[in-house]
């Protein structure tokens, strides 16, 4: 300016004849231009933001507010009555980590440089709450104003160098508290959100600015947190705690969440028109078909959904609707795709793009407005306070700043407007500077009732409302409620006390305590001799299947010995000692407490160094791996699928359990029983599991081939794995079973374990499975095992689903056919075989033997009552010498009528009657007369070793109609399949000792006969069948009809 009096001076003094002249005053302008374009300051503003192109899903990207910017920027720099003499320069830089996510590590330290490296007159941005915050107590400190169209968490008036002039969330809680209370709500409220506390917890903060503002006007409310990402979401249990706790709910989460909470909903029964939800969707991402229909999704809910949301409105913000916001978003449109080439599309996300545009007009103006002559930057808290408490008009129509520098904005309230398309429209208008709801006109909000409901139901959120109760309360009554109440707690409190010294005293007894000395050592050589497993030799060191002693041309499957007179699978630690913690004693009592028929039972551990040891139910089958490897046994898909349900009902059971997850499922951990029932192995004690550092590469990576991608990746796995691994698992031991080509078969070149691992853990598209071939299983066995090795583990199914599916898929498959199958198939192995006479002539013929469907028969059941207990007590010599006398009487008996004895499995008998050959309804009457001969062979049956004891003979009998034919090829095994075999096996296991049980059906046969006692036993509970209704058979009666 000095300069420029100097120049002025000169020219007045030198040019006195032309002052007055139209030519000078000409003249003077251009100078002055001329001079002043020849002495322009340049000044940055430091912009910070996003610039991935990915993250054009916060609204304030820099390919969203970038345009926006120059744009402002072009205008203030073209303005000679606007900061004349003065040019404004952008410097941008991002605010994200290498992930591309807002950071609020990295905005400060970029903020620090453009500082040092620039020092800006301003900051422009960044949006996200976490970069924000940092980056704010920055420039409060520097005293550089710090503009944004973000930042709209609670908080930030605590810094003086912040103007939002975007929406913030504190204007939501003031939007939200208004229309609450224009409904006639002003006592209670709920407020719903996720918040899995990463990225910038959009929903947290939202939610903030109601709890608070709703604080401040005296309303209660209740707060409810849960995290969408944790799968399975829990409506129902979401949905009762709401029930019990409010009526007017306010929800923040994704779209999809909120919809299938609403489809619940509205499945639970609970009353409709009862409840208000306000989904909470600024940017109105639920509203973006046209028309608006958020209901709406395509799939099979929508019917459901669009029912649901007649209870739902949702809150967005309100887009500006003046001329000059329409253009600016053209423009917007048009350069973004200029400079960026990326797609604006119609959004309120287009506001906070206006939003900064407005926001460097505004500073501009204040900036303008504080400079003085002497061209000194002016301090930051004198241009905001030029900016704040001020009305500026802009592109995006009014804007209007409050005392802390916040903007006042405008929201929009939707609603379905018609109920029977299930349009979404505006039905009223929030305007920030008057603070009041201003309906659109001709629309209104629609209620089922016609009016809001309460926000507190007149009998309470539990009908617990003493208005709703009785007026008075009898002394005695009071008394007797004292009383109990007292009861309950002194009950409660001596409950609690006994669990708690029960729980002491088992950790303190150490009942699973083994010692070395009590182990009594077998020769396993002549015992446990199987053909060698080619995969297992891979695999060794697991517990089972897996080759830890190899004698000629033998493996033994699992090292084995005798404890307390049974013999158990023996498993060594690698470790020098266990030290007895109380997670370690808690791990072991919990090893004990889990019980299912489809888990290796815990017997108990040994610590006694360096013999280190886990004792568990010994399996002489050995494993599923060695099974499927098996030339000896042909694997049906009836076989296979009993095995695939084994292992989902045992896996079911100890998800549900305290153990959690397996960690290590793999086919070599699922062993087979003497009875042909899989059983899942080596689970749970976390503290005795350590990794085997002696093992060779290859067995290390073969072990990993079960393993889950995510797990490979872990730097530090879970030791007991995770339940979606589990999952993973299961799908990789499926393609074993259904291809039997071993584990992770693959087409095309041979791959290592260890190029397979490799490949597996690097998770790149696309993934490397194993080979699916429908020619060898069904479709949707494949489609099951794609849904449980997927890649995003919450696609993958949890195992009470896939139970599900694979019942849907063999709804036909009973397993007590099944098991009977596998198990007369195993002893025709073992046996020479006997089957019926007619069909042992059709095989000696060479002819095919065709199934074949019987209507009716009668099949007998029996077993003896205490013969575990009695075996115990006895000498494995002695129990076969039981069996053996009382089959040879049993056999001699049968020979008497028309039946035909299938099978003798331990101390069961089985006989039938009816097939091969027909014999009409004689069959029930033929075995009822063999079940009394057989019972009455029992009374005066005598125990060699035992000749005081009396034989307890329990029997089942039960008629309906089979399926018999000839399994197997090497030693074909005449068999019978279907419910009938399950009942009739139900009708002995419920009976009573030395009694006959009969199902309500045989009873009918045998009263065509009239000559059978029969007494009525009652309805009885069978476990698969329900209650039936059953008789006892007494005896027989002299008939002409006999």
């Amino acid at each position: 300016m000095t300069e420029w009096g100097n120049d002025a001076t000169w020219l007045r003094n030198s040019a006195v004849n032309i002052l007055s002249t139209p030519l000078f005053l000409l003249l003077l302008i251009l100078l002055s231009r001329l001079h002043l374009r020849s002495h322009t300051v340049s000044f940055p503003l430091s912009v910070l933001s996003s610039s991935h192109l990915e993250l054009h899903v916060y609204p304030w990207a820099w390919p969203r507010v970038g345009p926006a910017l120059h744009w402002a920027l072009d205008k203030v720099n073209s303005d000679p009555n606007l900061l004349p003499g003065y040019h404004l320069q952008l410097v941008f830089n991002s605010s994200e980590n290498k992930e591309g996510v807002c950071s609020d590590s990295v905005a400060p330290l970029v903020a620090v440089d453009l500082k040092f490296s620039y020092n800006p007159w301003a900051f422009i941005g960044p949006g996200c709450d976490y970069s924000s915050s940092p980056v704010a107590r920055f420039t409060t400190h520097w005293e550089v104003p710090m503009i944004t169209g973000g930042a709209r968490a609670l908080g930030f008036n605590l810094y003086s160098s912040i103007t939002n002039i975007g929406p913030t969330h504190k204007k939501l809680g003031e939007f939200v508290a208004r229309m609450h209370r224009h409904f006639g709500w002003h006592k209670h409220a709920m407020l719903m959100f996720s918040d899995n506390k990463n990225d910038d917890r959009p929903c947290y903060f939202a939610v903030e600015g109601l709890y608070t503002q709703m604080r401040d006007d005296n309303i209660t409310a209740d707060d409810m947190v849960f995290n969408e990402d944790d799968e399975p979401i829990r409506y129902e249990v979401l949905l009762r705690d709401i029930s019990q706790k409010a009526r007017v709910v306010y929800v923040c989460c994704k779209w999809e969440t909120f919809r299938k909470l609403m489809v619940e909903f509205l499945r639970l029964g609970l009353p409709q028109e009862e409840y208000a939800f306000f989904f909470i969707d600024l940017f109105g991402y639920s509203l973006q078909s046209h028309p608006a229909k958020p209901w709406a999704r395509g799939d099979a809910d929508d019917n459901v959904a669009k029912e649901a949301f007649k209870s739902v409105k949702i809150l967005t913000y309100r887009e500006p609707q003046n001329p000059e916001y329409k253009d600016f978003v053209s423009k917007l449109k048009t350069d973004a795709m200029d400079m960026f080439n990326f797609s604006v599309e119609d959004s309120p996300m287009n506001l906070i793009s206006g939003s900064f545009h407005d926001g460097v007009m505004l500073y501009s103006h204040a900036l303008n407005e504080t400079l003085d002559r002497s061209g000194v930057r002016p301090p930051g808290d004198v241009i905001n306070k030029r900016m704040w408490n001020r009305t500026y008009h802009g592109v995006t129509g009014l804007v209007q700043l409050d005392e802390n520098g916040d903007r006042e904005i405008d929201f929009a309230l939707w609603d379905m407007t018609d109920t029977t398309t299930g349009v979404y429209q505006i039905v009223s208008v929030y305007n920030g500077s008057q603070k009041r709801m201003i309906p659109e006109p001709g629309m209104k909000v629609y209620w089922l009732k016609g009016s809001p409901p309460p926000d507190i139901p007149l009998c309470g959120f539990k009908n617990d409302n003493p208005a709703c109760l009785a007026k008075t309360v009898t002394m005695h009554q009071m008394i007797s409620i004292v009383v109990c109440f007292i009861f309950i707690i002194i009950v409660t409190v001596t409950v609690f006390i006994y669990r708690k010294l029960k729980l002491e005293n088992e950790l303190t007894a150490q009942l699973w305590r083994v010692h070395w000395e009590d182990i009594q050592w077998s020769n396993m050589e002549k015992v446990l001799r199987r053909a060698c497993s080619k995969l297992t030799m891979s695999l060794r060191g697991s517990n089972y299947g897996s080759l830890l002693t190899m004698e000629g041309n033998f493996q033994i499957y699992a090292k084995t010995g005798y404890y307390k007179g049974n013999i158990t699978a023996i498993k060594y630690v690698n470790k020098k000692r266990i030290e007895l913690t109380r997670r370690v004693l808690f791990e072991l009592k919990h090893m004990r407490d889990v019980q299912n028929e489809h888990l290796t039972r815990f017997i108990g551990a040994c610590i006694d160094p360096p013999n280190i040891c886990i004792l568990t139910e010994y399996c002489p089958r050995g494993s599923l791996q060695d099974l499927m490897e098996s030339e000896g046994i042909t694997l049906d898909w009836m076989f296979r699928y009993s095995l695939i349900n084994d292992i989902v009902k045992g896996m079911v059971f100890l998800h549900n359990s305290v153990i959690v997850s397996h960690g290590n499922l793999k086919s070599s951990n699922c062993v087979v029983d003497s009875r042909f029932v899989l059983k899942i192995a080596d689970y749970g004690l976390e503290s005795f599991r350590k990794e085997n550092n002696l093992e060779d590469m290859h067995a290390l990576y073969a072990r990993k081939l079960w393993t889950a991608p995510e797990l490979l990746r872990a730097d530090n796995p879970p030791v007991c794995g995770t339940q979606k691994g589990d999952v993973y698992s299961f799908g990789i031991i499926l393609q074993e079973l259904a291809l039997l080509k071993g584990v992770f078969y693959l087409e095309g070149p041979c791959l290592s374990p260890k190029e397979i691992i490799e490949r597996v853990a690097e998770g790149r598209w696309p993934y490397l499975r194993p080979l699916l071939c429908p020619q060898s299983h069904s479709d949707e066995l494949g489609q099951l095992m794609q849904r449980c090795w997927s890649e995003d583990v919450n696609e993958r199914p949890d195992f009470n689903q896939i139970k599900v599916l694979l019942r849907k898929n063999n709804r036909y498959l009973t397993h007590k056919s099944v098991q009977f199958s596998l198990l007369t198939n195993y002893y025709l192995r073992l046996f020479k075989v006997d089957v019926v006479s007619s069909v042992a002539e059709q095989l000696k013929r060479g002819e095919m033997v065709q199934a074949e469907a019987f209507d009716s028969v009668t099949i007998y059941f029996s077993d003896i009552v205490g013969f575990t207990a009695l075996s115990a007590e006895s000498t494995p010599m002695q129990v076969v010498t039981l069996l053996n006398d009382l089959y040879t009487c049993f056999d001699a008996i049968i020979d008497n009528f028309d039946v035909y004895k299938v099978e003798t499995i331990g101390d069961a008998y089985m006989v039938v009657s009816g097939l091969p050959v027909r014999n009409g309804k004689l069959h029930a009457r033929e075995i009822a007369r063999m079940s009394l001969a057989l019972l009455e062979a029992v009374h005066s049956f005598q125990i060699r070793h035992r000749p005081n004891q009396q034989l307890r003979l329990r029997i089942g009998i039960h008629s309906g109609p089979v399926c018999a034919g000839v399994v197997g090829l090497k030693m074909p095994r005449y068999c019978l399949f279907g419910d009938t075999v399950n009942t009739a096996s139900r009708m002995e296991s419920n009976g009573e000792a030395l009694k006959i049980h009969v199902s309500e059906a045989t009873r009918a046969v045998l009263q065509e006969f009239n000559c059978f006692q029969l007494e009525l036993r009652g309805d009885v509970e069978m476990k698969g069948k329900g209650r039936m209704r059953t008789y006892w058979l007494l005896g027989e009666i002299s008939s002409n009809n006999a």
